[in-house]
């Protein structure tokens, strides 16, 4: 019988490609964003958002605070990686978000599952032209290059089954008909690149939409999709050890420690009902992906959170940044 043998979540912002000196490229960039997302559902420009929080932030902004979270997120990603390859895992389930790197407006499944034979990646960050950061963000994400890696379709399929007759309506994906145009992005290239070690762990990914409405799943719903999932899983014939991992989040654009502690708490105690009750206007713009990780909350509720770490990555005066995490469930007793 299948079994899920470990569960992983990690933030994959470009800052974690980065040096801390550069995390001035992303600041830039909040500063010309004309819709910050805040937690109340509201969208702000920097100038707005200054004007009602203030330079709050200022003194925790200097390279030397960021270069110090920099290596702690590092080391954070090291001891997820550890893990992963102490589980020795079969396959790997990857929950992520796509962002118009596979979909665009033309087709934008809420819920879809892979079971090709080979994830191909989209090369956007290693064509000519790309500046200098951004292909040294590209590395990080396997989107420096068409990569291809490894799938596991025939188990792929089994979840498809699975979770269609435990009424999830999924859209399956086969292949990638044009990596040139439209394939797997940084959700997927990121857990791969960074956490499999070179190793080649089959992969299914599990894509959800999280940035584009209409057809966003709530967050009750994305915790019922994990329970599922893990219902799947464990109905499964095969021998498989299997990780689920959770790509993205925290908060961002704008930092909002209590919705990111609030979600980790949730998460050690197994509260269904907080991470079902997440309302939408918490959940928009980079937000949206914490719904990554409720789904993967649900999968996981038959393991225990064993270890997290939290860096609030502010980068401008006002705490436009990104909360970064990290977790990892194991089998109670594995510790």
């Amino acid at each position: 019988m299948a079994r899920i043998v470990l569960g992983l979540a990690s933030s994959h912002t470009p800052l974690l490609a980065l040096s801390a000196a550069d995390w001035a490229h992303r600041a830039a960039v909040d500063r010309a964003n004309p819709a910050l997302n805040l937690s109340d559902g509201r969208l702000v420009n920097y100038e707005q958002l200054l004007a009602e929080v203030g330079p709050r932030h200022e003194d925790v902004i200097s390279l030397e605070v960021l270069d110090r979270k920099k290596q702690a997120c590092d080391a954070a990603i090291e001891t997820l990686a550890d893990a992963l390859q102490a589980a020795e895992p079969d396959v790997a389930i990857i929950v992520g978000d796509d962002q118009a790197e596979l979909f665009g407006a033309a087709v934008q499944p809420a819920v879809s599952v892979f079971h090709g034979d080979t994830m191909v990646m989209l090369d956007k960050y290693g064509r000519e032209g790309t500046p200098s950061w951004l292909r040294r963000v590209g590395h990080d994400y396997l989107m420096d290059d068409a990569h291809a890696v490894t799938a596991a379709p025939e188990f792929a399929l089994e979840i498809i089954h699975g979770l269609i007759d435990r009424e999830v309506d999924v859209t399956s994906l086969a292949l990638v008909p044009d990596p040139r145009r439209a394939a797997f992005g940084h959700a997927f290239g990121f857990i791969v690149k960074r956490l499999f070690r070179g190793r080649a762990i089959p992969v299914v990914p599990v894509l959800l939409n999280t940035y584009f409405p209409p057809n966003v799943p709530s967050a009750a719903r994305c915790h019922r999709i994990g329970r599922a999932l893990a219902e799947v899983v464990a109905g499964s014939a095969g021998p498989q050890r299997v990780a689920v991992i959770a790509s993205g989040g925290l908060s961002h654009f704008v930092v909002d420690e209590t919705l990111d502690r609030g979600l980790l708490q949730a998460m050690q105690t197994r509260d269904a009902h907080w991470l079902g009750s997440l309302p939408r206007g918490a959940l928009n713009s980079g937000s949206s992906e914490i719904l990554n990780w409720v789904l993967a909350a649900g999968a996981l509720e038959s393991l225990e959170l064993t270890w997290s770490a939290y860096q609030p990555l502010y980068r401008t005066p006002a705490g436009t940044g990104v909360g970064a995490g990290f977790a990892i469930w194991q089998p109670p007793g594995a510790r």
